[in-house]
């Protein structure tokens, strides 16, 4: 699965603001994300909420924290 959709289901499935680095834990726990696809997961992970909240998919909420809209 892609980072932006790994971030995304997370997200879904939490419905509650969690920090990127509980985002990373819960998609490599849930097999959204493979660190032998994606190399660096921290930084692509980073790069999808980047992405994400350029496009108003998700929302920072407080510093490095983000949820849905």
């Amino acid at each position: 699965m892609p980072p932006r959709e790994g971030v995304l289901a997370v997200l879904r499935a939490a419905d509650e603001p969690l920090h990127w680095t509980a985002i990373v834990d819960r998609a490599l726990r849930a097999g959204y994300l493979d660190p032998f696809e994606t190399p660096d997961v921290r930084a692509a992970v980073q790069g999808a909420l980047r992405e994400l909240r350029s496009e108003g998919a998700v929302e920072r909420v407080d510093t490095g924290v983000y949820a849905l809209p």
